[in-house]
């Protein structure tokens, strides 16, 4: 599993042009899940996250949790962060897996997210989306599941 993690002041995802999530202070999620990946990998992930000290305290030290500052969360699956672009002009994604597997993997990953106490909004899965958001520093980090 993959999950770019950016910073953000805003973040929204539209579908159709209509939002179907959208959070003020907190993360925004880009979430790929990979061949193999098992619950495991996602609460590895999903705990990781919700613990990473990336808000700035008073002494604007990276000390704080989305938790400790009340942030929200933005998730959005993107299977295309299994793109391998080694080989030839098109990305190849057979690392990536299959919808039918990734989706409930991907759902699970919020759900261990709001076991946590977090507020998650989420784009909607294997659709084409349209993501806008406000990156807050900009921060963004990648927490990956296997080594």
């Amino acid at each position: 599993m993959k999950v770019v993690m950016q910073r953000v002041k805003k973040a929204a995802v539209e579908v159709d042009g209509e939002t179907v999530g959208s959070i003020d202070h907190g993360l925004l999620l880009l979430v790929g899940i990979k061949k193999g990946d098992n619950p495991e990998d996602i609460n590895y992930v999903a705990d990781k996250i919700g613990s990473l000290r990336i808000f700035e305290d008073e002494a604007d030290k990276m000390n704080l949790s989305v938790h400790d500052v009340g942030g929200e969360v933005l998730s959005v699956s993107q299977f295309t962060l299994y793109g391998d672009t080694t080989h030839g002009r098109r990305p190849s994604f057979i690392e990536a897996e299959r919808p039918e597997q990734a989706e409930p993997l991907y759902e699970a990953f919020n759900d261990r997210l709001r076991g946590q106490g977090l507020r998650v909004a989420t784009g909607k899965f294997g659709a084409m989306m349209d993501v806008s958001l406000i990156n807050d520093g900009p921060v963004t980090l990648i927490v990956e599941s296997k080594k």
